[in-house]
């Protein structure tokens, strides 16, 4: 009984952890993307020949 309830715990703490680094991902790749969009804006603005 008690390695189920160990096993359980477990799979929570790794589905919570799991969660986590999902969102610390996302939140760093639409941090990049705004980044991204951003200083492509600029070069296309300072660089452009006319």
């Amino acid at each position: 009984m008690l390695i189920y309830m160990l096993a359980t715990a477990m799979t929570i703490v790794m589905l919570i952890a799991t969660a986590f680094g999902l969102h610390q991902e996302a939140a760093r790749v639409r941090v990049k993307a705004n980044t991204k969009r951003l200083d492509g804006f600029a070069h296309r603005n300072v660089y452009r020949r006319h």
